[in-house]
């Protein structure tokens, strides 16, 4: 195999997999699944799920959330 049939190989199944992925998502809009997707992404916690989704709240659909790591949580 050559470079150009590696590449071709990689886009094909990044391609699949993309697909797959976009066919399985679906959309959530209550702060509800908003605390239960954030809950997930951060490994279990909560607590974190829920303070994302306050956030959310605050900002909007397009809004912009920045996180920094720090020791103390701050409301």
């Amino acid at each position: 195999m050559n470079a150009m049939d590696w590449r071709h190989g990689i886009t094909m199944a990044v391609d699949a997999v993309v697909t797959n992925l976009k066919s399985r998502a679906r959309m959530i809009s209550t702060s509800e699944e908003i605390a239960q997707v954030g809950t997930i992404s951060a490994n279990g916690e909560r607590e974190i799920g829920e303070l994302i989704a306050k956030a959310m709240e605050k900002v909007g659909k397009e809004g912009v959330i920045t996180i920094s790591g720090g020791k103390d949580i701050i409301q």
